[in-house]
């Protein structure tokens, strides 16, 4: 294991979803045209106003089944940017969590999550071993692990950063 691979730990206050959130409440039509930074301070407009003013670097989000469900839209760059550490859902709709991979964003699936973290709650997610402990209550659970690669996809800040990094992509330029 990769020291990269070996930094996916995160912890962090617990942030619980309920089934089936839609990336539509995630990232509002209205923000589309936005900056990722001004986007992400209206996430979850709708269903939990000013929640991007109460979720601190680090914090996990818990959902449950079928999370990231609906279009294919950047929502992963918006939770980085209020600093989130991770994503522990039930079960992730497959392409919201390709673009958790594909952006950089720690996701876990982990069956149960969702009855045994309350809001506020501590946790510790370690994607490397596909755990996370409520440090709360003590309670540890397990998720299904990703393959190596995908873990230094992840850890290198997602597909588009790690070709670049590995110098397999020539890294876009900043004018123009």
């Amino acid at each position: 294991m990769t020291a990269a691979v070996s930094d996916l730990r995160r912890c962090g206050r617990a942030w619980v979803f309920g089934d089936e959130v839609n990336t539509d409440e995630m990232f509002p039509g209205f923000a589309m045209k936005m900056s990722i930074a001004e986007a992400a301070r209206h996430m979850f407009n709708a269903t939990r106003p000013g929640w991007p003013d109460l979720v601190q670097p680090g914090d996990l989000v818990v959902g449950g089944r079928n999370f990231g469900m609906g279009s294919s839209r950047p929502v992963p760059l918006l939770f980085k940017e209020l600093g989130v550490g991770g994503i522990v859902a039930e079960e992730f709709n497959s392409l919201f969590l390709r673009n958790c991979v594909n952006y950089g964003l720690p996701a876990l699936a982990v069956a149960g999550i969702r009855e045994k973290v309350a809001e506020g709650q501590n946790l510790c997610m370690d994607l490397p071993n596909a755990s996370v402990e409520n440090t709360t209550t003590g309670e540890k659970l397990y998720g299904g692990a990703f393959p190596e690669f995908i873990l230094e996809i992840i850890a290198g800040g997602g597909v588009l950063a790690k070709l670049e990094n590995d110098g397999l992509l020539q890294k876009a330029s900043s004018e123009g």
